[in-house]
């Protein structure tokens, strides 16, 4: 999904970024270890494959993905006007813990007789040993939850927009409106439940999911070993609750920006060259330049943009 690529989560648990190419060495190594294939039923890829699936994750409709981090080493306070500034350390492989994911799907039941809805599947993992039982599961998973029910309109938007399924369901709960008269209009498609499946031997995650309001959909696992667990209520309210009862505070969502000096010296041609972006990423782009052996200038950065925002006269 696109939506966060440009998107950070900062809390004082936990860090979330967007899971980018130069993520990929060390999250293929995790996937080697046979107890991580077979807590989340992978299969070990290449590391080329992996690449590969990186990409596909980043640019898919229905996939939402964020390297979980140990938090920025920028140490600030925790307030409502705290600023919160990156560095290409606070996501290196050393500070990389897990990552956290949400997999959206139009559900109309086993005998696909139900009416179709969007459901969001998540999956956790917290991959390095050492890091596991120490809270930043949870607090991950309060910061996701926090940025996806923020954003719903958006995240589902991005998917409906690319996904066949989801579009006529949309068609459908638009015709339906005009047959009982209320009206033409946009119909704004909005995620009905969050999903997990967690292993009934997987005691943990059973809890932590619980424990923020996640109930098992059956009464025994299914075929595969694994129980379902959804949450209905997704009210912004109860997570912030939740967030501060947990500990987790200064959730803020920061611009995230990362560029290698070989990509960056592709695009750049000092007579062609502009952009716009804030003050705090000048720094950062003049060593850029200089490390390829371009020259700065004077007002080269004057005004803010997201980073994407990048023109070519």
């Amino acid at each position: 999904m696109l939506l966060n690529t440009t998107t950070g989560i900062s809390t004082s648990k936990v860090l979330l970024v967007p899971y980018s190419k130069w993520h990929v060495p060390q999250y293929h190594e995790w996937m080697k270890d046979e107890e991580i294939q077979l807590l989340t039923a992978s299969e070990p890829l290449t590391l080329k494959e992996e690449y590969g699936m990186q990409e596909s994750w980043r640019n898919d409709a229905d996939k939402l993905t964020f390297i979980i981090c140990h938090p920025t080493q920028n140490p600030y306070p925790y307030d409502d006007n705290a600023q919160v500034s990156l560095s290409e350390e606070d996501d290196s492989a050393t500070r990389m813990i897990g990552d956290i994911n949400l997999f959206l799907k139009i559900d109309d039941g086993e005998e696909g007789t139900l009416e179709p809805v969007v459901i969001g599947e998540i999956e956790l993992m917290i991959a390095e040993k050492n890091d596991r039982g120490r809270g930043f599961g949870r607090a991950a998973l309060l910061a996701f939850l926090r940025y996806v029910i923020a954003h719903e309109g958006e995240v589902v938007g991005e998917f409906v927009g690319k996904d066949e399924m989801a579009v006529n369901v949309k068609k459908k709960a638009l015709a339906l409106d005009a047959e009982v008269g209320e009206g033409e209009g946009e119909k704004e498609l909005k995620i009905a439940a969050l999903s997990v499946k967690v292993g009934q031997s997987n005691e943990r995650s059973l809890a932590l999911f619980e424990s923020v309001g996640f109930r098992r959909v059956t009464e025994e696992a299914n075929y595969f070993g694994e129980w379902e667990l959804r949450k209905m209520d997704l009210g912004i309210g109860g997570v912030e609750g939740e967030l501060e009862g947990s500990g987790v505070k200064g959730y803020r969502e920061v611009t995230y920006f990362r560029l290698s000096p070989t990509s960056f010296a592709s695009v750049v041609d000092q007579n062609t060259f502009y952009m716009t972006a804030s003050s705090q990423f000048e720094k950062r782009i003049t060593h850029l330049m200089r490390a390829e052996g371009l020259t700065p200038w004077t007002g080269m950065l004057t005004s803010f943009l997201p980073p994407r925002k990048i023109a070519h006269k």
